[in-house]
């Protein structure tokens, strides 16, 4: 992939980094990310008194010689949560924009890293069409995440996708376990605010992250051009058309492209998932210790 991110300067910089997760998520023992409920650990958290059924063992004799009751240590639980990231390997991603592509590989790249990094799980569900591959499966430790990426990099981006059936087609979603990343431009017909709502039903921690060219996010472009969709297979598709483009035109796009990502961030707002939007001439750097710091999804 041409202009790829992923090397170990890239890596060494996020490891100052970590993903914030809610305390309400129930992963698996073994991780390290602090929940609400008590566990195994040996960081003290608090103390309760002895009730019927309790471990004896974990009675704090120094308290009964003080007090004549019993009461319990209370230690602080870690879970080891389960990332996944939805790319979106459509043709408007990169198939002819190769540092689109390379951005959008490398952002999915980075979260996985972080989340391998802290003892998590990670996995990668490419969307293509109505589904969404999974050719890795569960990652688990930084030996199996390198060599994902490493076939990662040679993705192509080719025909639409339908973010709604992608995600709702996922098998082995899990429930409460973490944080499901959804990176895609977003320029869809299809309900993409469906596949939001079944994460949420999952009671998954959610992100949308819009990936765009500046191009895309600011066209300068003026007099006539044959605009072509990336993803239409037929030249004589009614998406492509030539016009006139000005000021007027230039004027249009911008409102609604401002509506389209007013839309985004109100819903995901409404659904306590979170949403990013970035261009690609931004450094990777500013979207993970700038953006995601904002959402509340990077510590």
């Amino acid at each position: 992939m041409k202009g790829s991110y992923l090397n170990d300067e890239f890596f060494s910089r996020l490891e100052s980094l970590s993903l914030e997760l809610r305390a309400d998520l129930a992963g698996f023992f073994g991780g390290k990310h602090l929940v609400r409920t008590y566990g195994q650990t040996v960081e003290f958290a608090d103390y309760r008194e002895y009730m019927l059924g309790d471990d004896i063992r974990r009675i704090d004799w120094n308290l009964y010689s003080r007090f004549e009751k019993f009461f319990l240590k209370l230690f602080t639980d870690e879970r080891q949560m389960h990332t996944q990231v939805f790319l979106d390997c459509s043709a408007s991603m990169g198939k002819d924009n190769p540092e689109k592509a390379a951005y959008a590989v490398g952002i999915a790249a980075a979260l996985g890293y972080l989340s391998v990094h802290n003892m998590d799980k990670v996995s990668y569900k490419l969307m293509k069409g109505e589904a969404s591959e999974d050719p890795f499966g569960t990652i688990v430790g930084k030996r199996a995440f390198f060599k994902a990426i490493s076939e990662l990099e040679t993705l192509t981006f080719d025909g639409e996708t339908d973010l709604r059936n992608a995600v709702l087609n996922t098998r082995n979603m899990g429930n409460n376990d973490g944080l499901t990343v959804i990176v895609s431009d977003f320029f869809t017909n299809t309900d993409w605010k469906k596949a939001v709502d079944y994460l949420c039903y999952k009671k998954r921690q959610v992100l949308l992250v819009q990936v765009m060219t500046p191009e895309e996010a600011d066209p300068l472009y003026m007099g006539r051009m044959n605009l072509i969709d990336s993803e239409s297979v037929d030249a004589s598709d009614t998406k492509n058309m030539r016009i006139k483009i000005d000021r007027a035109s230039q004027e249009a796009y911008e409102m609604a492209m401002q509506a389209h990502m007013e839309e985004l961030r109100t819903f995901c707002n409404s659904r306590g998932a979170a949403f990013v939007s970035v261009r690609t001439d931004q450094p990777i750097e500013k979207v993970l210790f700038k953006e995601l710091l904002k959402v509340g999804i990077m510590a």
